[in-house]
């Protein structure tokens, strides 16, 4: 593998040692120094890196870069919220704090075209330097001339430098309708199954050998690879069971080459695992802590849904309590259960003649988008601006299918949701941020 990075600038060890760290990526990194060539000649302007979420972009780009010690700049677009912030990183990675501080407060693309001109002329490349623009999607809503004047920068500044895109998306979906500079496109395919095994066999634990914890990877690839393929999930995932596929062979039950016994036992524990794979929000110790209580809870918790321990965020709790509250509660009761100065109301006052079965009996009921957002504002403890956090959060919970949309996806302007969970699970998530929801349910006055 390790023929693939031969290079003539570069010396055989270093070439070596990156290997190492980059494995099954030799193809994709020798490609990169081939169109990178030689640390003094002028490379392409622009490379455009695309492939799915954990395919080993950065990875490999930052490796390269710091094994090999060349000048770059690293810029995530989620972190730079604004172009200067992306403009003063640039100028201080390359030239100091001096030279970001000749920027005015509110610079333009031409401020930073001429800063970056006058430094260079004080301080010339000798090697080619490289801006690496992390999560590069993002800079399509930035100003319609950013991303076209990033694409050719090298001519701008008349500076030996690279801009190097790396994001998840195509680049037709980059390419802006009035033209631009067309960069060198270069593919990152997600990794293979085999592929999988070779890196998460690499983290082997100390007290056990290669081979064991290698059949340990390859068990738990056979659950998870149908559903996850992220190298990321899968290395948390990997790391959270271990301790239980050793839990027999620690009580000395069997030994390492009883793979059967080991999977059978491991088995069930891999399947209440896959209940929570991406869901980040529930950390090594929070599992185990689940089990145990899994484990020890009486008859009458075990037809509980999993998911009840699940620990979400903070304001997504209330957010499940409103849609539950507006899933179950009449539009009409809104008034007396949220609004401070309501007056007495009667139940009998507004109580249909026809109403005579319960809420929960007939099942959840669609709502629209701002009754959430009312209810949600008037059960929560504290001010919270309408941001987009919030809006995220609602959108987690459909994903996470606590919430369902039931309206169609043109309708943008009053999107309708039904409450997905049980009366029992929405308790249990009450009483971790002390709200007493049966106090807020029609059917229970």
């Amino acid at each position: 593998m390790s023929a693939l990075l031969h290079h003539p600038g570069y010396e055989e060890e270093r070439l070596r040692r990156l290997s190492e760290q980059l494995p099954c990526r030799e193809l994709q990194a020798g490609m990169l120094l081939s169109l990178m060539g030689q640390p003094h000649q002028y490379s392409y302007p622009s490379v455009f890196i695309y492939g799915h979420r954990s395919s080993g972009k950065s990875h490999v780009m930052q490796v390269l870069l710091k094994e090999l010690e060349l000048p770059h700049a690293t810029v995530s677009c989620v972190e730079c919220v604004s172009v200067a912030l992306l403009f003063e990183q640039v100028l201080l990675s390359f030239f100091g704090g001096d030279a970001a501080s000749l920027l005015p407060r509110s610079p333009s693309l031409s401020d930073f075209v001429r800063v970056y001109r006058q430094q260079c002329s004080q301080s010339p490349a000798k090697q080619t330097r490289y801006i690496v623009m992390e999560k590069a999607e993002l800079l399509r809503d930035a100003d319609a001339n950013l991303l076209p004047a990033l694409l050719r920068l090298q001519e701008l500044v008349e500076d030996n430098v690279t801009v190097i895109l790396l994001t998840e998306i195509v680049w037709d979906r980059f390419r802006p309708n009035t033209g631009c500079f067309e960069p060198l496109l270069l593919h990152f395919p997600d990794y293979s199954k085999g592929e999988l095994q070779q890196i998460l066999s690499r983290d082997k634990h100390p007290s056990y050998s290669a081979e064991f914890y290698s059949s340990y990877i390859n068990i738990l690839l056979g659950v998870f690879y149908s559903v996850c393929r992220d190298l990321r999930e899968l290395r948390h995932l990997a790391a959270l069971n271990f301790s239980k596929f050793c839990e027999p062979l620690a009580e000395g039950k069997v030994k390492e080459t009883d793979t059967h016994k080991l999977w059978r036992n491991m088995e069930p524990h891999l399947k209440k695992a896959m209940q929570t794979v991406y869901l980040r929000e529930v950390s090594s110790l929070q599992w185990e802590q689940m089990q145990q209580m899994e484990e020890k809870e009486n008859g009458a918790m075990r037809g509980l849904s999993a998911h009840t321990h699940v620990e979400l965020p903070y304001y997504s709790k209330f957010l499940l309590i409103a849609a539950y509250l507006a899933s179950y509660n009449p539009a009409r009761t809104d008034k007396r259960f949220f609004l401070k100065h309501h007056g007495k109301i009667k139940k009998t006052n507004f109580l249909k003649k026809n109403e005579k079965t319960s809420n929960h009996l007939l099942g959840p009921k669609p709502f629209p988008l701002d009754r959430l957002l009312a209810i949600f504002y008037s059960v929560v403890d504290s001010r919270v601006a309408p941001t987009a956090s919030i809006f995220s959060q609602i959108s987690s919970l459909v994903t996470l299918q606590l919430l369902t949309k039931v309206s169609h996806d043109d309708q943008l302007d009053s999107p309708k949701y039904k409450c997905a969970v049980s009366m029992d699970f929405i308790r249990a998530i009450s009483r971790t941020v002390n709200f007493e929801i049966v106090n807020y349910l029609y059917d229970f006055l």
